[in-house]
């Protein structure tokens, strides 16, 4: 790699010689290549929309030297990915110069407040104000005198903006001044709430319990990230379930903006059980890649319900015909997933508001020859996590890009969220209605904020679905 870059600077050095400046960039685009090699490689064999990037064909360099020059063009790593080999179409993939926060984040580890948080914009005005959705358990947050349904204005002292709310966010200790709403007039109130930022695990499953409603037994999950980590304990509520025997289930993903593709098998497979063996979900990679695995191991294609959880645990299944998910904007990828891969074979209702649309999953790509994590570059800790695959349903039916439509429309308002799990929250409310029989028209929001962002916007998963690791690692013969 040391003769290569010796190499390409010589070239370099006989074309390029206009200015010291000139000079100086090129030698700092040189320091880059090896990243951008990699990053080159990882989106040509794998890159869903490979064929819409005319870069990325296998024939558009007429050389190696070629090919880097083009890539050393590109000021940082994040340049040429960005800038040089997405798709128009792409509003997902990213790169990442620390994929041990990466590799955290999929574990469900973060650096929080505890406040999990919608922010609003002013109208006509770059200001912002949050709204917190809930307090996460065990967090610095839980105890504090701030809950579901407080507003908060300023963060710190200062007026919360888009352009300062990352930061002020992220500060090692938050001071929120609180707010209140009457006649849609949001007005701050002198009380104050200071909570430090600190590293949490945070469990997914936020509330299991079983709801007795005119006879019958529903329950209710709030799960709120697709993490394998938590698998385990996914299926423990399941069991929890089953003993109380709902016969009834209301999935609530409204928070939920996806995560990993396997937990979402294992999680429909948890809701029906009589499906075992038969598709959830398919793959379809590029074009490339695709005949590839048809012709090695095409079931690699096919994401199958199952009967157990990585460590051998046999899942606990309720077997039902019918679910009743609540969905938000903020429900996007894996939570997607569960909704369209069910629907061939069971009734789903959705009730709340229409989904973000986003079918396409990710894998992490590290700086190695198989782009695996055991032997990436200890040089540095890039890695890539590039679409490279659409999931359809059995039907081959995909996601809408513009998100699943409710079949009962209610949106949480600012100022009547109710407690969750309780029948005080509207849309869980609107939910067992829909359960029993007792349909009735909801109020639609009467404000004119504007959603603007959410608690973990800032995470490197956020709205991803991705997959485990890539398959045919070893079989992979494309260029």
């Amino acid at each position: 790699m040391k003769l290569n870059k010796l190499l390409l600077l010589l070239i370099f050095s006989t074309t390029l010689l206009t200015s010291c400046s000139e000079d100086n960039n090129d030698e700092i685009n040189l320091e880059n290549l090896e990243v951008e090699q990699f990053i080159y490689r990882g989106m040509n064999d794998y890159y869903l929309y490979k064929s819409d990037v005319p870069e990325l064909a296998n024939d558009f360099f007429a050389s190696g030297a070629d090919r880097d020059e083009f890539l050393a063009d590109f000021a940082t790593p994040e340049d040429l990915f960005s800038d040089g080999l997405l798709a128009p179409q792409d509003r997902f993939s990213f790169i990442t110069s620390d994929y041990i926060a990466l590799e955290n984040s999929f574990s469900g580890i973060a650096t929080t407040t505890g406040v999990d948080y919608r922010l609003y914009g002013f109208s006509n005005t770059n200001d912002l104000f949050g709204v917190v959705r809930y307090i996460i358990p065990n967090s610095n947050a839980e105890g504090e005198n701030i809950k579901r349904g407080d507003l908060f204005t300023r963060v710190n002292g200062e007026n919360l903006t888009r352009d300062n709310y990352r930061t002020l966010l992220a500060s090692d200790q938050v001071t929120f001044t609180l707010a209140s709403m009457e006649n849609n007039t949001v007005s701050e109130t002198s009380e104050t709430v200071t909570i430090a930022n600190e590293v949490l695990v945070e469990n997914p499953i936020l509330i299991t319990k079983t709801l007795d409603v005119e006879g019958m037994k529903i329950g209710y999950i709030m799960y709120n990230s697709f993490v394998a980590d938590f698998d385990d304990r996914l299926n423990a509520a399941f069991s929890q379930l089953d003993a109380e025997g709902v016969t009834k289930l209301i999935l609530d993903l409204r928070y939920n903006g996806g995560g990993r593709v396997s937990s979402a098998t294992r999680l429909a497979s948890m809701i029906t059980g009589q499906f075992t063996g038969e598709v959830f979900a398919k793959e379809q990679w590029n074009e490339e890649y695709q005949n590839l695995i048809e012709t090695a191991y095409p079931d690699r294609l096919y994401n199958r319900f199952t009967e157990n959880v990585d460590d051998g645990e046999r899942i606990n299944s309720l077997n039902l015909t019918d679910l009743y998910v609540i969905t938000s904007s903020s429900s996007a990828s894996a939570s997607e997933l569960i909704i369209n891969g069910l629907d061939p074979y069971i009734d789903v209702q959705k009730v709340g508001d229409t989904t973000t649309g986003k079918s396409q999953a990710s894998v992490t790509l590290y700086d190695s020859p198989d782009f695996d994590r055991e032997n990436a570059n200890p040089d540095h800790t890039y890695a890539i996590q590039p679409l490279v695959l659409e999931s359809v349903n059995s039907e081959d039916v995909s996601v809408p890009y513009n998100g699943i439509i409710p079949d009962v429309a209610i949106e949480e308002i600012i100022s009547n969220l109710g407690v969750l799990g309780e029948p005080s929250d509207p849309l869980l409310s609107a939910t067992l209605d829909l359960i029993t029989g007792n349909r009735r028209s909801y109020p639609e929001r009467n404000y004119n904020f504007k959603e603007f962002s959410e608690s973990g916007n800032n995470k490197p998963n956020y709205q991803r679905m991705y997959i485990d690791e890539l398959p045919l690692i070893s079989e992979k013969k494309l260029n």
